[in-house]
């Protein structure tokens, strides 16, 4: 087990604040950027927005997760590309290309990742 934020270590940057076992993510669902708001986040609790929209496709989709957690305990995390909300529209490549190697850092943490799927934007 695992503490992502204090493993990876990122200061300023959205990482989520949460505890796992990265040998059971077998998949990695990519967002753009997290909510300028972070309890608005997929970590920010039940009723955040990127949560709330996130279950809401695992039901369409006939999974009925309750919980990010559930969703967590099925083998997939959830996290963003940029780690720190845009400003625009778009978000420019210098920011995209500064913050590949926090995503690179993440994603290597999971021995076992069988599928990443990107979302979002």
């Amino acid at each position: 087990m695992i503490n992502l934020r204090e493993h990876i270590n990122a200061p300023g940057f959205d990482i989520p604040d949460i505890t796992l076992d990265p040998a059971g993510i077998k998949a990695v669902m990519i967002n753009e950027v997290p909510p300028p708001n972070p309890a608005d986040g997929f970590y920010g609790g039940p009723e955040s927005d990127y949560a709330r929209s996130v279950l809401g496709l695992f039901k369409m989709a006939g999974i009925h997760a309750r919980s990010i957690q559930d969703v967590l305990d099925m083998g997939i995390y959830l996290t963003t590309a940029v780690k720190t909300p845009k400003s625009g529209y778009t978000v420019e490549t210098a920011i995209i290309k500064a913050h590949l190697p926090i995503l690179k850092a993440e994603l290597s943490l999971f021995p076992t990742l069988k599928v990443i799927g990107l979302m979002g934007d």
